[in-house]
């Protein structure tokens, strides 16, 4: 009889790709497609995501194994819901005054410690597929500060249990990505915020030395790497320094929404594997 560690991994393999249940600016389902030629020779290895995000990524590889992180706490706790098979009751409303009287609920929770209970979690997503472009933004207070966001429609789901499956036997974590315990055959896949000139992606932001403090954790890990950021070229000589293979390629965002719609470059930095070069 098959163990069940096996029986799992067979039923995730056959499970038909979905979609992330969260809209997250700077998501990566573009990029699963020239991650998955690197991944399939290291697909036994565990997945670790220091800047888990949106999970375009955890969900594309289907991993058996996975140390999926995030600065976010909120974003964290919403998957450890989803990974016990989480349903909505609350109203799920595309109109400013359920958006607004979500929103106050929400900072409610926060403000008295109850931030990582199942009704936060279940506004969490509420308030991403319905706020501004999917944004995920705090005051300096801690509260959830996104304004409306005037979508014609939104396909809300109630039922987010087919998540439960491709979710278990991973670990969810939130933490500084130095503070990770990395096993040395790992695969790390690290999509940072974009060295550009907005990167508040927490309170305290992602400085310049935090990109060079990242560059360095991940040339020191034995195993495979791969990392995404704009091709900038202070990033691209900082991975070349570093001794990292470099590819480029055209991103779906574009430079400005006016006048020059030219392909963000981007970049796949990578060490301890192959990269196909078509």
């Amino acid at each position: 009889m098959p163990s069940t560690a096996s029986s799992l991994r067979l039923a995730r393999a056959a499970t038909p790709a979905i979609r992330p249940p969260l809209k997250w600016a700077g998501g990566k389902r573009w990029l699963v497609p020239h991650l998955l030629p690197l991944w399939q020779e290291h697909r036994q290895r565990r997945l670790v995501e220091p800047f888990c995000g949106g999970l375009a990524v955890a969900l594309g590889l289907k991993p058996r194994q996975a140390v999926l992180n995030d600065i976010n706490p909120h974003l964290i706790s919403f998957y450890r819901w989803l990974q016990q098979g989480l349903q909505l009751d609350i109203a799920l409303q595309n109109n400013a005054e359920c958006y607004y009287r979500h929103r106050q609920r929400f900072n409610e929770l926060i403000a008295v410690g109850q931030a990582q209970s199942r009704e936060a979690a279940q506004l969490f997503y509420y308030l991403n597929r319905t706020g501004y472009n999917g944004l995920c933004r705090f005051n300096r207070k801690g509260f959830f500060n996104v304004p409306f966001g005037r979508h014609k429609s939104i396909p809300y789901q109630r039922d987010l249990r087919r998540y439960r499956l491709l979710l278990a036997g991973w670990e969810f974590s939130c933490r500084d990505f130095t503070q990770l315990a990395l096993k040395a055959d790992d695969f790390i896949y690290a999509d940072p915020p974009y060295d550009v000139p907005f990167r508040q992606y927490a309170a305290q932001g992602f400085s310049w030395h935090d990109q060079v403090r990242l560059a360095e954790w991940l040339a020191a890990h034995p195993g495979p790497v791969v990392a995404s950021n704009q091709a900038t070229p202070r990033i691209v000589e900082l991975y070349q320094d570093l001794g990292f293979e470099l590819r480029h390629l055209a991103g779906p965002r574009r430079i400005s929404c006016k006048g020059d719609r030219t392909p963000a470059r981007e970049i796949l930095a990578y060490k301890g594997l192959s990269i196909p070069t078509h």
